[in-house]
């Protein structure tokens, strides 16, 4: 991915396919960048995209990212990251479902979450200390259904991040470190756009997750 423009509706299969594999890596990138700090090759990977200007939204989401990155160091990074989303207790944004639909950690929305998330076939990773309610969790179980075709994408968003993660990513977008507030920006600003796509094709999905 050297590119970056607006993911819209194509007309052929062809390009479909390739927005689609783009939505599914743009999921990875933020679980990656939510989950830990990016270590230098990332950083240099970010800080060479070559973003086509078309005036939308999401491009001059990444052109900011971009240029953040050149601005940062991966040990800078590594600090305003355990400052800003981990914390000794907690950090300036506490990146969880629960804490956001429920107001407390491990409640309602991690326990619903696990049982679809079982449904659909999904295991916790051993290597994963975090709950599965984790926004990088969510968006990379989001890139995986995007890769699988799966049915159950479009509800799987409108239940466990539709609700949410858009004032999450909101809540980082307002931190003061550069790069972290361009990560919350260009998450809020994808997020606002998946629910545009998949409001619709959620209420004409026949896969319907179980409530508790």
């Amino acid at each position: 991915m050297t590119t970056m423009s607006e993911i819209t509706t194509l007309p052929n299969d062809a390009e479909l396919e390739e927005t689609q594999a783009l939505r599914a890596e743009i999921y990875r990138l933020l679980s990656r960048l939510l989950r830990e700090a990016p270590d230098q090759p990332l950083l240099d990977w970010l800080s060479a995209l070559e973003v086509e200007n078309d005036g939308s939204a999401l491009t001059s989401c990444w052109s900011s990212l971009a240029i953040a990155a050149r601005e940062a160091s991966s040990d800078a990074l590594t600090r305003a990251h355990f400052r800003h989303l981990v914390g000794v207790i907690e950090g300036d944004v506490i990146p969880y479902a629960s804490w956001y639909r429920n107001g407390d950690l491990m409640d309602e929305a991690l326990i619903t979450l696990r049982r679809d998330i079982k449904q659909l076939g999904f295991e916790r990773s051993e290597d994963t200390q975090d709950p599965e309610d984790h926004l990088a969790a969510i968006c990379e179980v989001m890139a995986m259904l995007i890769e699988a075709h799966s049915s159950a994408e479009a509800t799987f968003f409108m239940k466990h991040l539709a609700p949410w993660a858009s004032r999450c990513f909101a809540d980082l977008e307002a931190v003061d470190t550069l790069f972290y507030s361009r990560l919350g920006r260009l998450g809020r600003t994808f997020i606002d756009m998946e629910f545009g796509r998949l409001e619709d094709e959620a209420n004409h999905e026949t896969v319907r997750l179980v409530e508790p």
